[in-house]
């Protein structure tokens, strides 16, 4: 069974850093690109960053461009989000989310992403991240 279990989240001050973590079981997570995407509040879907499977390549949304570093650990089976200088409007649910194709980027073309709708490949049970002013 495939299972992406995230860390939890928490509420930060502006400006503070939060890494969330996504580990998973029950595929070859070395063979999948991974996403991050969020969901603030009242809001649609929102893609922040993704992976390749060995991690040489990383896409990011323009809005946290600078602040936020993807990562992951075949070893570990586990994909990281580092999130810095945050921000009240990063306040929001994220998800990790694996691509539902091994060896294919399915939302991504042109350096840059989309998030996959919901139903698409297999998602964490998201994390809460609430960015105070």
């Amino acid at each position: 069974e495939v299972q992406l279990v995230q860390s939890e989240g928490g509420l930060v001050q502006r400006g503070g850093s939060l890494r969330l973590s996504c580990a998973s079981s029950g595929f070859v997570f070395s063979s999948y690109w991974m996403y991050w995407v969020r969901q603030a509040p009242g809001k649609g879907l929102e893609w922040v960053s993704s992976i390749s499977v060995r991690g040489g390549t990383e896409y990011y949304a323009d809005v946290v461009k600078g602040r936020f570093t993807i990562s992951r650990d075949n070893d570990k089976n586990t994909a990281y989000l580092q999130m810095n200088s945050l921000e009240p409007e990063d306040t929001a649910v994220y998800y990790c989310v694996r691509d539902p194709a091994a060896y294919k980027a399915t939302y991504c073309t042109g350096g840059s992403c989309s998030s996959p709708p919901r139903g698409s490949g297999y998602w964490g049970q998201g994390t809460q991240v609430t960015v105070s002013s």
